[in-house]
């Protein structure tokens, strides 16, 4: 199991140099200083270029012993793991940035770091990460509840992990089925392009719904993915000036959780029901 890491972990050099040429390629100055800053990065903005100026601030809040530099690091990535946050990018860009991606997850796992469910963890890579995707080859449905039930947990202290934890599940289901049942991926990796793919192949959809009370409750089963999908991004978006943030109480993150866990498990039983006629 990964674990979270110890507060004054550090960040390893060769992820810093790797995260500095990333946002260098992708951020303006102003958008660095109000990621870096939003992150929490210690002190002010160093001077120089944007290669320069990521990889110094990286460097200080490694050297800050007040700091915890893998939570800044978790904060960091949080905008781009997922999903692609820059909407201009397609074709070969598109695919350029999802290479960098991985090159960035290839490097924590050097480096025995996983991104996970908001945060960067420290652990046995080879082991925690194929933890949440066999329990969802397996159809372990104990399991996954019992990994909601961990978000439930980071309610209170911390809602804006919670929520990406809850949301990171639901997308790995869907990621999951695609890769499992052969399915054509969507251009675009978030929440809600991926679950269109899957609800379409297990027949989750309003039109072939007779009941009119069960079309109900499938309508608004689509509006709430679409609104987990852009809570998760809103409330962690750091982009730039322009974009609005938002302060999550718990009682929006337990909506949210518990929102997710109800269609993840929906989209188990479905998928369960379809193997099993197979």
């Amino acid at each position: 199991r990964y674990k979270l890491s110890s507060p004054n972990k550090i960040i390893p050099l060769s992820t810093i140099a790797l995260i500095s040429d990333f946002l260098a390629n992708y951020e303006t100055h102003a958008s660095i200083d109000t990621l870096l800053m939003y992150s929490m990065a210690s002190g002010e903005a160093p001077v120089g270029n944007k290669v320069v100026k990521v990889k110094q601030w990286l460097m200080n809040t490694n050297k800050d012993p007040q700091a915890s530099p893998l939570n800044v690091l978790s904060r960091i990535l949080e905008g781009y793991i997922d999903s692609c946050p820059f909407g201009y990018l397609s074709g070969s860009s598109l695919d350029e940035y999802w290479k960098n991606i991985e090159k960035i997850k290839q490097n924590l796992a050097d480096n025995s770091l996983v991104y996970m469910n908001g945060n960067v963890l420290s652990g046995n890579l080879n082991n925690s990460t194929k933890t949440l995707e066999q329990m969802i080859k397996n159809l372990d449905f104990i399991s996954i509840n019992q990994e909601f039930d961990r978000a439930i947990i980071n309610v209170e202290s911390s809602p804006r992990e919670a929520v990406s934890a809850s949301s990171n599940i639901l997308e790995s289901i869907c990621k999951i089925y695609i890769e499992q049942n052969a399915l054509t991926p969507p251009n675009k990796q978030d929440l809600k392009a991926l679950f269109t793919v899957v609800r379409k192949d297990l027949n989750i959809t309003t039109d072939t719904i007779e009941d009119e009370d069960i079309l109900k409750i499938i309508s608004g089963v689509l509006s709430v993915v679409d609104g987990i999908s852009s809570l998760r991004t809103h409330a962690s978006s750091a982009h730039g000036a322009g974009v609005k943030t938002y302060t999550l109480e718990p009682r929006h993150a337990r909506l949210a959780i518990h929102s997710s866990h109800t269609i993840a498990l929906f989209l188990l039983e479905s998928w369960n029901k379809k193997t099993s006629k197979q």
